[in-house]
């Protein structure tokens, strides 16, 4: 299973080694973005992406990308309830 983050191109980068910079959940970094690169990078400046790995795996609308952040979000608070549930039951015995 690979997990696609959403992030914001910001930038592109390198034109010729198909670069751009990302925005993901306010973190900036360098993505190649070979996957979803048409006739007009610039045309992928403010676009959301599924970022996998350091690749623009697939292009996805605002909509989704808020959907899939805060699905992870909650994920993330549902870790963190687990984890603190199994110290509390290992702290009990």
């Amino acid at each position: 299973m690979c997990l696609g983050i959403p992030g914001r191109i910001t930038a592109i980068t390198d034109e010729g080694r198909l670069m751009a910079m990302a925005e993901v959940s306010g973190v900036r970094r360098e993505v190649n973005v070979a996957c979803v690169a048409g006739n007009d990078l610039g045309a992928l400046v403010g676009q959301w992406a599924l970022i996998h790995v350091g690749f623009a795996m697939s292009l996805i609308d605002e909509d989704e990308a808020e959907k899939t952040l805060q699905a992870l979000r909650d994920l993330g608070e549902a870790q963190e309830t687990l984890e603190q549930m199994a110290l509390t039951a290992e702290a009990l015995q």
